[in-house]
């Protein structure tokens, strides 16, 4: 017969061990969600990272790839420092002619369309600027052109001043996209986006090109120059890519500005 005291003991026994099961019971659930929550946050982890790698969160980056308009003129707002005083004739035509490493580029400027370019550019180019500095930037997709007129190379330098955009509803309406054709053979200001950022870059269109019409056109490529300009596009960039700097080096040995 089971006495009063082992029945105690039995009831708390069985007590316990049905504590002990809840408990048990409570670290697996407890464990189960520890497992479902450090899931959902490997996951989160992950898609970050690969958002990351991806290039998602660097919108600007990421925009400029894809709009090649956005790039043509990748330099900052220089240091100001005062704008050449007018010195051209304003109704007379120019000729800039670029003796390069890949052969003589000229084109044609007109004063009386782009006074303010043009007169920029004689004044720099008397003063040698140009000399011994290399075209930075070949695009070979979306647009065509070479970028030259920057003394560092790099996509950066400017004269230290700001000229005004001119001649821009020369090239026609704007589409649905907002852009016009800058045909082959057309020469254009190179910019920071933003109106009357022009300095001294410029970019030589090699085949029509799509873009905003935001970038002064102010010159006319020769035949011969043209072709000089296809040869080095034909080698394509130093990296393969569409837009970097261009395999056949183009380095302007000599740039002057004369009137016609």
């Amino acid at each position: 017969m089971v006495t009063s005291d082992q029945r105690r003991r039995q009831l708390a026994r069985e007590k316990y061990e049905r504590q002990q099961k809840r408990r048990e019971e409570a670290r697996r659930k407890a464990r189960r969600r520890m497992a479902v929550i450090g899931a959902a946050v490997a996951v989160v982890v992950a898609t970050l990272v690969g958002l990351i790698v991806g290039g998602v969160f660097d919108k600007d980056k990421k925009d400029q790839a894809a709009d090649p308009a956005a790039n043509p003129s990748a330099s900052p707002t220089p240091k100001q420092s005062p704008s050449p005083e007018m010195a051209i004739d304003q109704k007379a035509k120019y000729t800039f002619a670029l003796k390069t490493s890949a052969g003589d580029i000229s084109f044609a400027m007109d004063a009386a369309k782009t006074p303010q370019t043009v007169n920029s550019f004689k004044s720099l180019a008397d003063k040698g600027y140009f000399d011994n500095t290399k075209c930075h930037r070949l695009t070979t997709g979306g647009i065509y052109v070479l970028q030259c007129g920057d003394p560092q190379g790099t996509g950066m330098g400017g004269p230290g001043y700001t000229i005004p955009d001119e001649n821009l509803d020369s090239l026609g309406k704007a589409n649905e996209q907002g852009q016009v054709v800058y045909p082959a053979g057309t020469v254009a200001m190179a910019n920071t986006g933003q109106p009357g950022s022009g300095g001294s870059q410029f970019f030589l269109v090699y085949k029509d090109s799509p873009l905003a019409p935001s970038y002064t056109p102010f010159g006319k490529i020769d035949a011969a120059g043209l072709k000089v300009l296809e040869d080095v596009a034909k080698a394509g960039t130093a990296d393969g890519g569409q837009d970097g700097a261009p395999k056949t080096e183009v380095k302007i040995e000599k740039g002057t500005v004369t009137q016609n």
